[in-house]
């Protein structure tokens, strides 16, 4: 039975001052954080993700930390992540191969909804999902590995910074692996700040505070169900 860890990702109004949208029929935009440290190879930007975002001004050319890598996303090879901060290492570390990563977003409501479980103005979403293809790997393992190992996260962006930084890398399988067309919603349809029961039941988060920035953790009955909660066409098991 799968265990999995939920991470947050993407673009907040913090860096590069915008969300992704959610539209009103649930399918959304991912959107990447820029890319905050020197690389020592060539990067995306914005413009190269056709994104219909609209950017702060400037923004077009910043270079892009695309991560998560998504096998479907442009510019992107493999479904691979990275993350240098052991608040997220630490429970991705405890998964093992055939478990989840599953990555939420906070995305910003684009007009007049027509699905009911969207949030107002904003909410918090999961946007995809990793089936990991292997054990995760610690950044102080990373460069014993066999070259040929490595090269499965060749694109991802940690290896394209001028200093390796990553605490934990995943690789996520073919199969069971996927950006999502329709978001899965982690907030209440009355408020983005408000937790659903996918956060307070199903997780190991308790939905106070800030939890749309924390990692969260989902036993093998939970994972099970919140991987069936995408069938739901209404999400009515969110609620």
């Amino acid at each position: 039975m799968p265990r999995a860890v939920a991470i947050n990702v993407a673009a907040n109004t913090n860096q590069p001052g915008v969300r992704g949208p959610i539209f009103p029929d649930g399918r959304f935009e991912y959107l990447p954080i820029p890319e905050s440290e020197p690389t020592a190879r060539s990067v995306p930007t914005y413009a190269d993700l056709d994104t219909t975002v609209e950017l702060p001004s400037g923004a077009g050319e910043l270079p892009v930390h695309l991560d998560p890598e998504f096998a479907e996303y442009p510019c992107c090879e493999r479904y691979t992540y990275g993350d240098p901060f052991g608040v997220k290492a630490r429970p991705l570390l405890s998964l093992t191969a055939g478990d989840y990563v599953f990555f939420y977003a906070t995305l910003s409501t684009a007009g007049e909804p027509k699905r009911e479980w969207i949030a107002p103005e904003w909410g918090t979403y999961i946007i995809g999902q990793f089936r990991l293809a292997r054990d995760p790997i610690s950044g102080a393992e990373f460069a014993e590995l066999p070259a040929e190992t490595r090269a499965t996260f060749e694109n991802n962006a940690h290896l394209k910074r001028e200093e390796f930084d990553a605490k934990v890398l995943v690789a996520g399988r073919e199969d069971g692996s996927e950006l999502y067309e329709t978001a899965v919603p982690l907030s209440s349809p009355e408020a983005g700040v408000t937790a659903n029961r996918i956060v307070t039941e199903l997780s190991s988060d308790s939905g106070k505070g800030p939890w749309w920035r924390r990692p969260m953790k989902f036993g093998d009955d939970e994972t099970e169900e919140l991987l069936a909660v995408r069938h739901d066409d209404a999400f009515e098991r969110c609620f």
